[in-house]
């Protein structure tokens, strides 16, 4: 499993990836407004153990990939996307050291057509939590629309959660993919 975009490779991650997903997956500001983490090393071990199962398993309905850079192969994060029937939820955590430099968007628009162009789901959605404007803009930028504000819907972290929901329809991102080559025109 491998998806590249102009300045990223998503591909599948290996046990060798341990040291790189720790360093994010244990930063308190990167897990501020994850159900998970910080992690310890312990979480991390256990998530890529978890997360290479699934790349064994046949059918597949669970992708957990490697956000990494073409140039230099760093890897800066991770992606998912969860396919249930017709529709699929993603998701995407980057290392601190590489936000607000367009990656997200990048990998989550990857992840979006992969759900559409490979999985075959007429609809993809994703949460994120009112606190969060950067990911709440990362799915606005990738022609998301929020649906809704789901209230405390989440127990986590010693508390409950609000979360935004957003989605976007298989002929939407269509739409906005033909819009934004003709800008690049």
């Amino acid at each position: 499993m491998r998806l590249e975009t102009k300045r990223l490779i998503i591909r599948e991650f290996t046990m060798t990836d341990m040291a790189d997903v720790h360093r994010y997956a244990s930063d308190p500001m990167v897990t501020e407004h994850t159900m998970w983490g910080p992690n310890t090393e312990e979480d991390t071990l256990q998530y890529l153990r978890m997360v290479i199962q699934y790349s064994e398993q046949t059918p597949r309905n669970n992708y957990e990939l490697a956000i990494t850079l073409k140039d230099g192969g760093a890897l800066i994060g991770g992606c998912g996307i969860y396919r249930m029937d017709t529709n699929a939820e993603m998701g995407y955590c980057l290392n601190r050291d590489y936000w607000r430099q367009g990656y997200t968007s990048e990998a989550a628009e990857a992840i979006c057509r992969f759900g559409f162009e490979t999985l075959g789901v007429h609809r993809v959605y994703a949460t994120c939590r009112p606190g969060n404007a950067g990911s709440a803009g990362v799915l606005r930028r990738i022609g998301m629309k929020q649906e809704g504000h789901l209230r405390q819907h989440l127990w986590f972290k010693e508390r409950f959660h609000d979360s935004y929901l957003f989605s976007i329809l298989k002929d939407e991102f269509a739409r906005s993919q033909k819009e934004q080559w003709s800008d690049k025109r």
